[in-house]
């Protein structure tokens, strides 16, 4: 059977103009026999029109904050940093793949980013805007590959069904989160303090949001690796489509 092609969303290095790209990404696509391919941020419209009508799924990773702009506020004080050409580029890609109902995963910026796309905003950051929620590590201290938190996924969520349980743990890399669900939206997931940590999309094939990093803990975490054979098996079903 062909291998199904995943394209993959890269962090820009504003500074530099330099392209990043961490090997965990593509090599948990890789193990689920996928092939990733990392793209440009230099697309036009049409290039993401080809791309999305080419391409088998996109995986939306993480990164800088998205503009506030994006979602209709003004920048607080504690926004981090982002960029332009990511911005643009990523949710028009986004847009594309959607419009084509191609598989689409977001990880950390990456369901913002979905969230946003979709008219829905996100906290600019947890500790300035929700200071009275009970004070979980949501930047954990100590190396990515360990849980620091649980998330508790509705029952009826597609995650719980791909994951088999109700209740994950997890890694925490962020200090942004969604807020107001974008249009076709449900929450999935939430954390103890109950900052949503995962989103799908239950009228669409396969679209779906987690916070965490799960990338860094296919090695330690059975759902996290059932999340990537399930994203590369929906691609692979779109793959054999088209």
């Amino acid at each position: 059977m062909k291998k199904p092609v995943i394209a993959l969303t890269a962090s820009h290095e504003t500074k530099t103009g330099e392209l990043r790209m961490s090997p965990r990404y593509t090599d948990a696509l890789k193990d689920c026999g996928a092939i990733p391919l990392v793209l440009p941020l230099t697309l036009e419209e049409e290039d993401c029109i080809q791309l999305s009508e080419s391409l088998d799924g996109l995986l939306c990773t993480g990164g800088p904050d998205v503009h506030p702009f994006r979602f209709g506020e003004e920048t607080l004080r504690y926004c981090g940093d982002f960029s332009p050409l990511r911005d643009e580029t990523e949710l028009s890609l986004f847009h594309q793949f959607y419009k084509r109902k191609k598989p689409i995963l977001g990880i950390c910026r990456g369901i913002q980013l979905i969230n946003i796309a979709l008219g829905g905003d996100i906290y600019q950051d947890l500790d300035a805007q929700l200071p009275d929620r009970l004070p979980i590590a949501h930047k954990q201290p100590f190396r990515a590959d360990a849980p620091s938190h649980h998330v508790d996924l509705a029952p009826d969520s597609q995650l719980s069904r791909i994951t088999g349980t109700t209740r994950l743990a997890v890694n925490s890399l962020h200090h942004q989160a969604v807020r107001r669900t974008g249009a076709g939206l449900r929450t999935a997931g939430q954390a103890p303090d109950g900052v949503i940590e995962a989103l799908e999309h239950p009228d669409y094939p396969f679209l779906i949001g987690v916070q965490w990093h799960p990338e860094w803990l296919c090695r330690a975490q059975s759902h996290a690796q059932a999340l990537f054979e399930a994203f590369t098996a929906a691609c692979a079903r779109d793959s054999v489509i088209s």
